[in-house]
């Protein structure tokens, strides 16, 4: 569904993302991890066209997006979720799945006449998703009144709201307790079942190899390390990448 064939992006002399080489197949949740610094952001950024690569390209269902704009991209069925939650605060918990579910059907142009108009169906869908997250009984709040966890599960489901075969989950478990995690590992699982293809950025180990088929490894900008989450585990430069090559050696 997903490649990236030796993407790079430079800050200068940094080299944020240096010559990463990934497939996401359809279908299955991959983990993308890595410390602090390793490129996780930035690829996440890449593949949602908020930055342009410096060198190699990305592919999305066999196009070429190197060059789309962020919209673009998202009309082709890429979403996101972010690491600091992004919310319309001054809009309901409905009116943010109502947002995201009409502006990819019709765009920014026929947003206001398709809000006004009712449309049927987009109304419906945004119900479903409201009892997915367990928020229709807060469907007329204000999305800043939400609890913290809360927030969280509406960005996802706005992310979802969007129909997109793609969802990019930036760390979704920052800031949750073991509760709410638990409960986002069956949300994902859940979403997988419905059909969605997802990456996982996160750093809660837990739930990455809980519910990840493969997870690739970053560090320094460079792919270090790609497996299922048992190899992952062993993997001695992954290992001496979170842990220091001397701790590691030690363990």
């Amino acid at each position: 569904m997903l490649e990236l064939r030796k993407l790079s992006r430079h800050f200068g002399g940094v080299k944020a993302v240096d010559e990463i080489d990934l497939t996401v197949n359809q279908g299955e949740i991959l983990g993308l991890i890595g410390p602090n610094g390793s490129g996780k952001s930035t690829t996440v950024n890449l593949i949602t066209g908020v930055y342009s690569p410096t060198a190699g390209g990305l592919h999305f269902k066999g196009q070429d997006i190197s060059r789309l704009d962020p919209h673009q991209r998202s009309q082709l069925g890429i979403a996101r979720t972010f690491q600091n939650i992004r919310l319309f605060g001054n809009l309901t918990v409905w009116q943010n799945i109502w947002a995201a579910r009409v502006v990819r059907q019709v765009g920014w142009a026929g947003f206001r006449e398709r809000w006004l108009s009712g449309a049927a169906q987009a109304r419906e869908y945004a119900e479903e998703l409201l009892e997915f997250a367990d928020l229709a009984h807060k469907r007329d709040m204000l999305a800043s009144q939400l609890a913290f966890g809360e927030q969280r599960r509406l960005e996802l489901i706005r992310a979802a709201a969007t129909d997109a075969d793609l969802l990019l989950l930036d760390e979704p478990a920052a800031g949750m307790n073991a509760e709410e995690i638990h409960d986002l590992d069956a949300r994902i699982r859940s979403l997988r079942e419905k059909g969605r293809t997802i990456v996982l950025i996160e750093h809660h180990m837990e739930l990455v190899m809980g519910v990840c088929d493969r997870i690739t490894v970053l560090n320094f900008g460079r792919k270090i390390a790609e497996g299922t989450p048992a190899q992952i585990q062993q993997d001695a430069q992954v290992r001496a990448a979170y842990l220091g090559a001397d701790q590691a050696a030690a363990a």
